[in-house]
């Protein structure tokens, strides 16, 4: 399942700064897509505020969500190679970023060697969490996949375990690879034996769901 973004993976204030000063700063309204899989680019978008969902997609319109991420971090780097965008992105709420571009963000890693193991380290983390997504794609069944995603993202706020933003049945479905309709009865019985409930569109734990469903 997609592992949320954190502070673990952003970028230091000052690297922050000093990239984003290399290139121009655009404002983007919710829910525009900013990179399309499959295009040829090779420009970096470094999130200043707000958040994005990277996703990958088919012919039919079907989703699956590969990633989150928020302020400090930056998506686009793996056109640096000279291939094509691997996955879409797009804003979930008004974001600020920095437009960096390929010849821009090179000359940067040239100079800052520590920016350049950032990005191979970064990769690193993509890479086993996409590997776990596959193991669990392949493993364990949707109840599973569905309590370790809302394990992953709750984090802790006033005494209780929240998932932060607003994350609707259909944005689970299209984290874990399932139906919104399968997503909605797993749901209804977290909610009825009182593991989970939902306040003002925003996700609680009460109680640890049990194993098995």
């Amino acid at each position: 399942m997609t592992r949320p973004a954190t502070q673990t993976n952003a970028l230091n204030d000052a690297v922050l700064r000093e990239i984003a000063a290399t290139g121009a700063v655009k404002r983007y309204p919710a829910h525009m897509v900013l990179i399309n899989e499959g295009d040829a680019a090779d420009t970096l978008f470094i999130i200043l505020s707000g958040r994005v969902k990277v996703y990958a997609s088919n012919h039919a319109g079907k989703e699956v969500i590969l990633n989150l991420q928020g302020p400090g971090e930056y998506v686009g780097e793996v056109p640096l190679d000279g291939g094509v965008r691997s996955a879409s992105v797009m804003t979930l709420e008004p974001t600020t970023c920095a437009v960096v571009t390929g010849a821009n963000l090179r000359e940067f890693i040239a100079t800052h060697p520590d920016f350049a193991l950032h990005v191979i380290g970064n990769l690193i983390r993509r890479l086993r969490a996409l590997t776990d997504n596959v193991k669990s794609l392949a493993l364990d069944d949707v109840y599973s996949r569905v309590v370790g995603l809302l394990h992953k993202l709750a984090v802790a706020e006033g005494g209780q375990r929240v998932v932060p933003g607003r994350l609707t049945q259909q944005d689970i479905a299209e984290h874990v690879g399932a139906s919104r309709e399968m997503v909605s009865r797993i749901f209804k019985e977290l909610t009825v034996g009182g593991y989970v409930r939902v306040q003002a569109g925003r996700i609680m734990l009460l109680k640890d769901p049990p194993a098995t469903w």
